[in-house]
């Protein structure tokens, strides 16, 4: 099982959350995350609630009760919990999600029906992860596009009858993340400029709902490249004493082809179970906890 790092022995105490993002989107990953919260330092995990390996990741985390289980909102890239029916605007004749999350995005602003069913499948979507009795623990998206300023709205508008304390705004510094990976420079330009804009604007829209998020987020610039010579670099750097790191670990399964995960997912999972990853944490002060556990700290 997962044990606690020493605490540190600093004036100030120091948090990280180490999340797996797709919880139930496949066996494979499914194994990778309940491994890494066994034998690693993953703390936390986010469950796809509409993923082909939905009922088993339920039951994995019932059997795991001291992993933190938040919902991976799925908006783009993946499949909808609503039959096509009742979301037309939204997804394709299999009731798909776009893969082109950007003019996915644009069209829930442009679109009227759009934007009268996007609120429809999240409240389906949080009503079929309390359905599973697990407590949820924060939300976070599929592709970040939870940060989608009509999601945002709607997860605020629904914060206080599903109980949703935390919500992930990712946040990390562009040029830490260049100075230990500088590849894709143009992307994470991009993507940097992207992210501050939506970080800003959600700060704002949060703090005034007494909704909570860390002071980093570190996974979005360097997605599916969490590697273990990357977190050695990334952990030492970091100044915020309360974050969030996210990775997609995997286990690639000879019976699943289609065992989807973004990036390096075997990488990855090796990293979470990295002996040396859990030292560097330790030496950096940071204490392992989730968004269930209460820190001392003030989150906003």
């Amino acid at each position: 099982m997962l044990s606690k790092p020493e605490v540190s022995s600093q004036l100030h105490r120091r948090f990280v959350i180490i999340n797996g993002d797709d919880f139930g989107i496949s066996s494979g990953v499914n194994r990778a995350i309940i491994e890494a919260y066994q034998r690693g330092v993953l703390t936390s995990t986010s469950l796809m609630v509409a993923g082909q390996a939905f009922d088993e990741a339920v039951a994995l985390a019932q059997a795991n009760p001291k992993l933190a289980v938040g919902l991976h909102l799925v908006l783009g890239r993946g499949k909808a919990v609503l039959p096509r029916e009742k979301i037309p605007h939204l997804v394709d004749s299999n009731g798909n999600f776009s893969d082109r999350v950007n003019l996915a995005g644009m069209r829930y602003h442009l679109s009227p029906g759009a934007r009268r069913e996007l609120p429809l499948e999240i409240r389906a979507q949080l009503e079929k992860f309390r359905s599973t009795g697990l407590q949820l623990s924060h939300v976070d998206g599929h592709v970040d596009m939870h940060l989608n300023p009509i999601a945002l709205h709607t997860l605020v508008e629904l914060a206080l009858e599903f109980d949703i304390k935390v919500i992930r705004l990712p946040c990390e510094e562009l040029r830490m993340n260049l100075n230990l990976d500088s590849r894709h420079l143009l992307t994470k330009l991009v993507w940097s400029g992207i992210m501050n804009i939506l970080h800003w604007y959600g700060k704002r829209l949060l703090k005034s709902k007494g909704i909570s998020f860390p002071e980093r987020v570190y996974g979005w610039l360097q997605g599916g490249c969490m590697t273990e010579e990357y977190l050695l670099g990334l952990i030492p750097e970091i100044q915020a004493d309360l974050v969030e790191i996210f990775s997609h670990p995997k286990i690639a399964l000879a019976q699943e082809q289609t065992n989807r995960s973004w990036g390096m997912g075997q990488a990855e999972l090796d990293a979470l179970l990295s002996p040396k990853v859990r030292e560097i944490l330790v030496k950096s002060g940071f204490e392992l906890t989730n968004y269930n556990q209460r820190v001392p700290l003030s989150w906003n």
